[in-house]
């Protein structure tokens, strides 16, 4: 292998200056020399019937895992559908980079295609694939792949760009001993990380059954029942209504998706809510983008504490998602992804409300009901919303259900955020590895490669 004196970046780029920190010993050489970039891609005139695996741009996570595999034919794929990915590739997202989706493609078949969206790294003749993976994880890389990112809603960074940037010219001994060990490490890492996990499963399994069984049966267990006439709901006790949601509002809004600058809006400034905000158990006011300055308020959408919000496009599993707003601070905008629902509380209380829409009888409603081709984006109308047949019980029984619930999800939620800390931690600590060992900085001689 020739040895290469440290690498400077091409005319009109930086340098990268934490190569210094690297052993004195190690050179460089830039990755478009050791790797092909995107080697392959799928031409206009493939044949329509062409069945392949394809990975979209939001199926990988920042943790490197690959969420979801569709199986499509050329005919029905999307424009962006290109490249082909081999065994051994390495996947960089393009757009959108500090969310760190990179991905290492392991045993693949032979029919896996991705977005153009990635840049896809295939390992030369003095590559270790594993370790290639580890080196452009690392947080030092993947730092230098956003700071070198451009534009304001989707950052995104040229595939040359990332071409430029250095690889270790480590000889192949060197690369497989380090990623044994990382491989070695990083399992470990990966099986506590999984064991917390499945407590978190555990644990809203749980709350869903308690959801379910609260607003379906109510609390007193000795009640009798009758057949509601609901899908997926076999019995509601006798003296509950079956209705749809229209009778029980006074009106649904929706909202306004501005041009935003890609920032969350300080204290002082007005901001409008992603559809992120309603995705987890209670209402996240973080989950915002600062409206421009030149940009007019439509002040009509502020939102205000007690509004009950739901996502009207999103996954399917999110889509309908929804949460009551509270300790909300002012000048926060209702986005087009949202829907405003105001309850008649003389009838329905909205947290009784949103305790339903949790549930999977209303769950099932939504998803049957649901629009829209793209399997990354459904869409549920406000007629089908109005639609929705819940079941209602007297308002002072409703108030007894929600004490009870609040009581016992919130004991549910506090364990779930004790274990998701600790994963987290898991996760800085298992990146942190990565980051020094690719660089040197970890002894790993006694490792059997």
């Amino acid at each position: 292998m020739t040895i290469y004196p440290l690498v400077t970046m091409s005319p009109g780029d930086r340098n990268v200056p934490w190569l210094s920190e690297v052993p004195k010993d190690w050179r460089f050489k830039p990755l478009k020399y050791l790797v092909k970039v995107n080697k392959k891609v799928l031409e206009e005139d493939t044949d329509p019937q062409l069945r392949f695996k394809y990975i979209d741009i939001g199926r990988v996570d920042s943790f490197g895992q690959v969420t979801e595999v569709e199986e499509l034919d050329f005919a029905d794929a999307p424009s962006r559908a290109r490249r082909v990915v081999s065994s051994g590739d390495v996947l960089i997202s393009t757009v959108r980079t500090y969310l760190r989706a990179i991905t290492f493609c392991e045993n693949v078949d032979d029919n896996l295609i991705c977005s153009t969206g990635f840049a896809v790294l295939t390992p030369g003749p003095d590559i270790v694939p594993k370790y290639l993976f580890y080196w452009v994880r690392s947080s030092r890389f993947v730092d230098e792949i956003v700071s070198r990112s451009v534009g304001v809603s989707y950052p995104a960074v040229n595939a040359a760009e990332i071409g430029n940037l250095p690889f270790p010219l480590l000889t192949r001994e060197k690369q497989n001993t380090l990623a044994a060990f990382l491989d070695r490490k990083t399992t470990g890492f990966d099986a506590l990380i999984s064991l917390k996990e499945h407590q978190i499963i555990l644990l809203n399994k749980k709350r869903q059954l308690l959801i379910n069984r609260a607003v379906t049966r109510g609390l007193n267990s000795a009640t009798l029942l009758h057949s509601p006439g609901i899908e997926r709901l076999n019995a509601i006790p006798d003296h509950w209504e079956a209705k749809r949601l229209k009778f029980y509002l006074h009106s649904i809004e929706q909202g306004w998706s501005p041009s935003c600058e890609n920032r969350p809006a300080e204290e002082d400034e007005w901001g409008v809510l992603k559809v992120g905000c309603v995705n987890g158990n209670t209402f996240n006011a973080n989950e915002q983008k600062a409206l421009p300055p030149d940009t007019e308020p439509r002040l009509e959408l502020e939102i205000q504490n007690g509004d009950v919000l739901m996502s009207r496009a999103n996954t399917r599993e999110l889509l309908g998602s929804p949460s009551i707003v509270e300790d909300v601070r002012p000048k926060l905008l209702l986005c087009d992804k949202l829907y405003r629902i105001n309850v008649n509380n003389k009838y329905l209380d909205r947290k009784f409300l949103v305790y339903a829409l949790r549930s999977s009888y209303l769950r099932y409603q939504i998803e049957r009901d649901a629009t829209g081709t793209s399997s990354s984006m459904q869409n549920i109308g406000q007629d089908t919303l109005k639609g929705l047949i819940l079941a209602v019980p007297p308002l002072e029984e409703q108030h007894a259900i929600i004490s009870y619930l609040d009581h016992e999800t919130s004991h549910i939620d506090k364990l779930t955020q004790i274990i998701q800390i600790q994963i987290d931690k898991l996760r800085v600590q298992r990146q942190a590895l990565i980051s020094t060992a690719v660089t040197g900085k970890v002894d790993v001689k006694g490792e059997i490669v």
